[in-house]
């Protein structure tokens, strides 16, 4: 399985993804995964370039700024997010982080990424988490916790997406006491998928994305084996992932494909499928 899916990313991957793969499964260099990232840095401290592959253009964007952020998080290493902050702390000074800006109009963009500066939960939360995870403290990040805290004991009706940002939020938030009783409560909401594509959703794996994730305990141990052993059956012929979602660009479909197929093996080794 893991050699398909390196084939795959010789033929298909960006240098990040490859760097990304080698760093997980080769012992490859944490630097070269960050100066990978780096490479799409803007001097503004944001990050443009289509890092993440939905926003296409230069201008720095949420998207981007989270992507950077998660793979700092995958090889560890805090030191690059400083910039991030900054730039949230300049663009998003009430903690509160849009799923796109009007910069970035202009710009090819995928349908569905809107460009409203209008903050959310489905960023800040993914965002917040990420630097939690790198045990990062900073003013910025009280307030963007602090919103999320407050968005997250609001939910009633949710979507899967944001469903999936407020359980990482909370697996990560160092207020053990009140993250557990708040994951409890969103294993029960209503979902809604209006707006989704055919067939586009989440899996108890995106949700319980490691063991001892609060959103295990949503699933019965039937439910995520046999989740995992889908995710196992979904390797493709050229050793490759998909994804659920539609590429609005021919481009974009290899690149999220790539990212699909790094975490899918990330993901099975975490639940113990593969070594």
């Amino acid at each position: 399985m893991i050699e398909r899916a390196r084939n795959f990313l010789w033929l298909n991957a960006r240098t990040l993804e490859q760097r990304w793969f080698e760093h997980a499964f080769d012992g490859g260099s944490a630097q070269a995964v960050v100066q990978a990232v780096l490479a799409y840095r803007n001097d503004d401290g944001g990050y443009g370039h289509a890092l993440e592959p939905d926003h296409r253009g230069p201008t720095s964007q949420p998207l981007h700024a989270l992507r950077a952020l998660q793979m700092f998080v995958e090889v560890n290493a805090p030191e690059p997010a400083e910039p991030v902050l900054a730039w949230l702390e300049k663009t998003c000074p009430d903690g509160s982080v849009p799923f796109g800006m009007s910069t970035s109009k202009g710009h090819p963009m995928a349908p569905w990424v809107t460009a409203d500066d209008r903050g959310g939960l489905l960023l800040t939360a993914q965002i917040a988490a990420a630097l939690h995870a790198l045990k990062i403290t900073h003013p910025w990040l009280d307030r963007a916790t602090a919103y999320c805290w407050q968005q997250v004991e609001a939910l009633g009706r949710t979507h899967p997406y944001e469903l999936r940002a407020a359980v990482m939020f909370l697996d990560e938030v160092p207020d053990r006491a009140r993250a557990e009783p708040a994951a409890a409560k969103l294993g029960h909401l209503e979902q809604s998928t209006e707006g989704y594509a055919e067939g586009e959703g989440l899996h108890p794996h995106e949700y319980a994305r490691t063991p001892t994730g609060l959103a295990r305990r949503w699933f019965t141990d039937d439910e995520l084996s046999e989740d995992l052993d889908e995710l196992e059956r979904g390797q493709q012929e050229d050793g490759g992932w998909t994804v659920a979602f539609p590429a609005f660009t021919p481009i974009a479909r290899y690149e999220w494909r790539s990212i699909a197929t790094v975490e899918a093996l990330l993901a099975l080794r975490r639940h113990g499928r593969i070594s």
